[in-house]
């Protein structure tokens, strides 16, 4: 059986009075409505996670980056990966207690701005569009110099999913997943600039989340985009952290419009470096995602201990629509990942 979750279609405070979760808050919207300013402020420390996560995918060039605050740590990331070549430019810095990260209290609030040595990263919101700005010296295999100024476009009508996860009111979590933005714009590698959409479309996807989450986690996750059968379509799936909670972050878009899939899906992959196809299913989705590059990290540093592996592919297969048409998701390109932190 699929929960029943709750449409929000009014602006909502994320937290109550006293910090935690606001029972009301609880649900699922088409555009952002929830107002977040609790996360990170006052005396509850200590489990805030609050990060702007972009990736943007064109012909040749993958670019993303990561701002966030962990409450005790910032932690930051950007990376270019060159499709042809499989060479890949990029730098990860961890700061005590947050120093160089500035992020907004809501989404669309105000800029996020990360600083650490060897990156300098950014993200302007806009009404139409959104800012991306990636400057990174690369460090040990990923050694090169690379700068990314990017726009990744809110088209007229773009709908994104908002979800609240409620483990507990002390245990919480609000994503805006956004996928399938037109994105355009100039990379330029080791002095060399490139179009980020030269020889076809490229496409930025976003991950907002701030919330309260327990130590330990694992979750899956898988995005996609892409032009298929003369629609604009947007994949967005999930797995693992959303079980039992009442909530799901699946979803599929065409032309902007978003049809919510509440099921929990089945993922079915293997060792993720063997880049072996990845399978998402369920009663309205069938998906296959066969990788090309798997980015692969992992990070132990006591309190804080991660490791993830990001499968970059191609998708197929279909999703249902609200109404019951099983839309083809051929050729969008984007990702499918299995993530372990301890944080």
């Amino acid at each position: 059986m699929s929960p029943v979750e709750v449409e929000r279609t009014t602006p909502v405070s994320l937290t109550a009075a006293d910090g935690r979760l606001a029972t009301d808050a609880v649900g699922f919207s088409r555009v952002p409505l929830h107002r977040t300013d609790g996360i990170g402020r006052g005396w509850r420390r200590g489990r805030n996670k609050r990060w702007e996560y972009w990736c943007v995918i064109g012909p040749r060039f993958i670019v993303s980056l990561t701002i966030a605050s962990i409450d005790y740590a910032g932690v930051l990331e950007g990376w270019v990966f060159d499709r042809e070549s499989g060479r890949s430019i990029g730098r990860t810095a961890i700061t005590p207690l947050g120093r160089g990260v500035r992020l907004p209290g809501s989404l669309g609030d105000g800029p996020a701005v990360g600083r650490a040595r060897g990156l300098e990263l950014g993200v302007d919101e806009h009404p139409a569009s959104a800012g991306l700005h990636v400057v990174v010296d690369g460090a040990g295999e990923a050694a090169g110099h690379a700068e990314a100024a990017l726009v990744a476009a809110l088209p007229p009508g773009h709908e994104r999913l908002g979800v609240v996860v409620p483990w507990s009111r002390s245990r919480f979590q609000y994503t805006v997943k956004d996928v399938a933005r037109p994105a355009t714009g100039t990379i330029r590698v080791d002095g060399v600039e490139h179009r980020i959409d030269d020889g076809g479309a490229a496409w930025a996807v976003l991950d907002h989340g701030r919330g309260r989450w327990p130590y330990d986690v694992r979750w899956n996750w898988g995005a996609g985009s892409g032009e298929v059968d003369g629609r604009r379509i947007g994949i967005q799936v999930g797995g693992r952290w959303t079980v039992g909670s009442g909530a799901t972050e699946n979803a599929l878009f065409v032309d902007g419009r978003m049809h919510k899939i509440s099921e929990e899906l089945r993922w079915d992959f293997g060792d993720p470096a063997a880049l072996r196809p990845w399978r998402i299913h369920g009663a309205r989705a069938d998906l296959v995602l066969t990788p090309f590059h798997d980015k692969a990290g992992s990070t132990d540093l006591g309190v804080i201990s991660t490791r993830g592996d990001q499968c970059f592919g191609v998708w197929s297969g279909w999703m249902a629509t609200d109404d019951g048409e099983r839309v083809r998701v051929d050729g969008a390109v984007g990702w499918a990942e299995d993530v372990h932190n301890r944080w």
